[in-house]
């Protein structure tokens, strides 16, 4: 191999980790997104004295996934993902 092609796969690799970190980071901010949600959910119940249950969350989660999308990005609802997202920039 000459040095250009070394070059070629050297850029190949850098590419593909950017990629992978791009794509775990995403995966990152919806986990603790949805972990924010849960918690919303959980004092919302606890507010209006309320039994927080698994298939009403769950109910809600796919209520919101068909409402958005896959593929569509969800803007974030919760003072603490807002203050997550400023703080990472």
């Amino acid at each position: 191999m000459n040095n250009s092609e070394y070059n070629k796969a050297e850029n190949a690799v850098n590419k593909t980790e950017n990629s992978l970190q791009n794509a775990a980071d995403k995966a990152k901010w919806k986990v603790e997104d949805l972990a924010d949600k849960a918690r919303d959910y959980i004092n919302e119940k606890r507010n209006n004295d309320e039994e927080a249950q698994q298939e009403d969350w769950f109910d809600r989660v796919k209520a919101n996934v068909s409402k958005h999308g896959k593929t569509s990005k969800i803007k974030p609802t919760t003072p603490g993902r807002k203050r997550k997202m400023q703080q990472k920039m």
